[in-house]
């Protein structure tokens, strides 16, 4: 009695043991294989298969066997309706054959082909949602007796299993799909386009901050991109698997900006009816981006910085310390220095802040890079419209790339979807396009100046429009200008510009 129920036992052991594997599956054909194999075993079968539905062909084909002709079988599909097997995928109802050569469905093709006797078979069907996914059949018991209705029992618990594999692999590998059409059409969304030297500096300069844990400031016009680049940095860092959390110091108020970054206890206020995380807590091991940083009230910056300082705060309304690992970053389109030496930013925060500076430069000191984004977000509306064969005129596009662009990208944006939307749904021509052309305005072009005063300040701004545009290389600047970079040198110096290098 003792061997029977440890026998007994051994069928429903192992069924628990593939069951564990099976709710977390990495390796689908291992443990479809350990599934078959287990099934073999239990029901002392001479070989087993498990065959899987391709809908394209409407016929089954071998994923998995088990027995001396293993390999063979795996070069043969089973159309549905054929055959012991197809019977089962086409009616979902199990088969237990006590004969097979006496069963007219039985297909006696593969036997014979790969010289094997089958005598007697039990087949059931692998159903996801009542739909038959495919089957799994035995072969020949081993002592030359027939399957029994006990064996049909344990047959139907291993497809139960299989197919309880075969869905959650399924879904895992939509969840894996879709996280990798989310991740690509966000790339999309936030991609840098342009292809300048200037861009391309700020670009190589975010590459190499993104390899650390540096907190750094962006600085930058509104409009330049300045979240692009945070989230740049993000993508390619090593937290890139954790939170990028964003959020905007100008939108809100000071209080409701404290209980935004640290959140707030249960009580701590009127309205707080529970606990809140703050994004600190959110973004942990992530990164933080902060835009408009220069908007922070003194208030929220002393407590900021102490965040930064030792990785430490505290709730709205709570006395429990709580110790986060975030990456900050922030961002601004004022001039930081200035506001710190006006007393409007705290000086320590500026530095802790300020360890590395990326600078953005607005869209009228890469104006090459215009053509390279109207065309993109021309793409991007067309999709919305469904106006495929639309188009930039050669004197639109001339139209933009003499436009000073104060707005900076997100009014090129704005000026692009207003023409195609109010265009004429073929080709955007210059009076589509809500702008003005006009060519950067000279600083030195006014009245009471000499002649000369007027040349030099030409001078010096062309020549520092040249640096800006090669990251300050000079030999690449002097090359622009076909001067001599001696000559450049020496101009440098008189005009006392500020090398940008």
């Amino acid at each position: 009695m003792k061997t029977d129920t440890c026998e007994a036992n051994a069928p429903i052991g192992q069924l628990k043991a593939i069951s564990s594997w099976v709710s977390s599956v990495q390796d689908l054909d291992k443990l479809l294989q350990l599934i078959i194999e287990s099934a073999t075993g239990v029901v002392q079968a001479e070989a087993a298969s498990l065959l899987l539905l391709d809908p394209k062909i409407n016929a089954l084909y071998f994923k998995v066997a088990t027995g001396a002709k293993r390999d063979e079988v795996k070069d043969f599909t089973v159309k549905v309706g054929q055959g012991i097997a197809g019977h089962v995928a086409q009616t979902g109802q199990p088969l237990l054959i006590a004969d097979a050569k006496k069963d007219n469905r039985w297909m006696r093709e593969i036997s014979d082909r790969i010289d094997y006797e089958t005598r007697s078979m039990a087949c059931v069907p692998l159903l996801i949602n009542d739909k038959v996914i495919g089957v799994i059949q035995v072969i020949n018991k081993k002592d030359n007796t027939q399957f029994t209705s006990a064996d049909m029992d344990v047959l139907e618990e291993f497809s139960s299993l299989a197919a309880l594999a075969i869905g959650s692999a399924r879904s895992l590998e939509q969840v894996r799909q879709e996280n990798q059409d989310l991740k690509k059409e966000l790339g999309e969304k936030h991609q840098i386009i342009g292809k300048s030297i200037t861009l391309q500096k700020v670009l190589e300069d975010a590459q190499k901050l993104s390899r650390s844990k540096t907190t750094a400031l962006i600085q930058g016009e509104s409009g330049t991109g300045k979240e692009l680049v945070a989230r740049l940095i993000h993508r390619e860092s090593p937290r890139k698997d954790k939170p990028l959390v964003v959020l905007n110091c100008a939108a809100l108020p000071e209080t409701l900006l404290e209980s935004e970054l640290f959140g707030y206890e249960k009580g701590a206020f009127t309205g707080a009816t529970g606990r809140k995380i703050g994004k600190f807590e959110a973004a942990h091991e992530g990164t933080l981006f902060l835009d408009e940083i220069g908007e922070m009230a003194p208030g929220i910056q002393a407590k900021l910085l102490r965040v930064l300082q030792e990785g430490v705060f505290y709730r709205v309304g709570g006395n429990t310390p709580i110790t986060v690992d975030v990456r900050v970053l922030s961002a601004t389109n004022k001039k930081l220095k200035k506001e710190v030496e006006e007393g409007k930013f705290r000086e320590d925060l500026y530095y802790r802040l300020n360890v590395v500076q990326l600078s953005i430069p607005p869209l009228r000191e890469r104006l090459e890079d215009v053509s390279f984004l109207a065309e993109h977000f021309l793409d991007v509306f067309k999709k919305e419209t469904g106006l495929s064969g639309l188009t930039i005129s050669e004197a639109a596009m001339e139209k933009m790339s003499l436009y000073n662009w104060p707005g900076n990208i997100r009014e090129l944006r704005n000026a692009i979807e207003r023409a195609v939307v109010m265009g004429n749904g073929k080709t955007i021509m210059p009076e589509d396009l809500p702008i003005a052309a006009s060519l950067p305005k000279f600083a030195g072009l006014k009245v009471g100046i000499t002649l000369d005063e007027a040349l030099n300040e030409f001078k010096k701004e062309f020549i520092l429009l040249n640096l800006k545009h090669t990251g300050g290389n000079r030999s690449k600047a002097a090359k622009i200008m076909d001067i001599q970079r001696t000559y450049l040198s020496r101009l440098i110096t008189r005009y006392e510009i500020r090398d940008l290098a």
